[in-house]
């Protein structure tokens, strides 16, 4: 994770600096800051247009009875691709601009996905890190709203079957 973090908050931005500094040596400062400016602005102009168009599809596939998977990985990829256009410098940019290619983010999608087990019985996944051999698990069971007494013969457990009494006052 620290490694991670580094990559993030150190190396990028001495990546976009010196980026930026290269291109107002060619172009001159105010043409630089001027296309920085015109990238988010068209970069956040693109992100929520193709965003309201993945928030119907995923409204047209729910009212459908569908799991709208596809278009949940699709917001998130527009949601990223959104920060690293309005994050100044190029190349966040040309990142921010490739997942706004639905080529680019259906390839990448189907990349993540094959890391990605879904529990179909349960509602429950794994990701499986093959870098490291790790395997992250995320596990959700709807014991909580039914009976985990096998027969009514199991004695119940500390707190089941306790009625607790008390009285109250309300203050305002």
């Amino acid at each position: 994770m620290f490694q991670l973090l580094f990559v993030l908050f150190i190396i990028i931005p001495i990546i976009e600096i010196t980026v930026i500094m290269q291109v107002g040596a060619l172009l001159g400062i105010w043409p630089t800051i001027a296309i920085v400016i015109l990238s988010a602005w068209l970069g956040a102009k693109y992100v929520r247009q193709q965003g309201l168009a993945t928030l119907q599809s995923v409204q047209t596939r729910m009212a459908q009875g569908e799991m709208p998977s596809e278009e949940i990985v699709t917001g998130l990829m527009l949601l990223v691709a959104g920060v690293l256009l309005v994050t100044p410098g190029f190349v966040t940019d040309i990142f921010g601009l490739s997942l706004l290619v639905p080529a680019v983010r259906t390839a990448i999608a189907n990349q993540v996905q094959k890391h990605i087990k879904v529990n179909q019985f349960g509602a429950g996944a794994a990701f499986h890190n093959s870098a490291q051999g790790n395997i992250y698990q995320h596990e959700t069971t709807s014991e909580a709203f039914t009976s985990s007494r096998a027969s009514a013969n199991e004695p119940l457990s500390h707190h089941q079957g306790e009625t607790l009494e008390g009285e109250f006052k309300r203050k305002d």
